[in-house]
């Protein structure tokens, strides 16, 4: 299974299965109302204060991984494990919000768009 950076997509190590998360449109959408936010751009102003709760992080990576097409409630989430624990999941959400609002620069040569 292969992720499509340029979809926004990100591969997940979690629960010592490989996972595809994307924070697509819906997903926004959920972790607007989630944030209580009203727009993307108050989202990702949010998000780059860079200070995230491990609730926010169960959000994150819960919305993502729906977004990756995994039906998963963050009750679940927030059981799941990743490789070093609480900062793993932190390098997570860091990722998918890099691949979902074009922070981190380049992927294999090529500039972000």
């Amino acid at each position: 299974m292969a992720a499509n950076r340029r979809r926004g997509e990100i591969a997940a190590r979690i629960d010592g299965q490989e996972r595809i998360l994307c924070l697509t449109l819906g997903a926004l959408a959920e972790l607007e109302s989630a944030f209580a936010v009203d727009d993307l751009g108050a989202l990702a102003q949010r998000f780059s204060a860079g200070r995230l709760s491990a609730r926010d992080l169960i959000r994150v990576v819960g919305a993502g991984l729906r977004g990756g097409g995994m039906a998963v409630g963050d009750d679940e989430v927030a059981i799941m494990k990743a490789e070093g624990g609480a900062a793993g999941f932190a390098a997570i959400a860091a990722e998918l919000l890099a691949a979902t609002f074009g922070a981190g620069g380049e992927e294999e040569g090529q500039p972000n768009p």
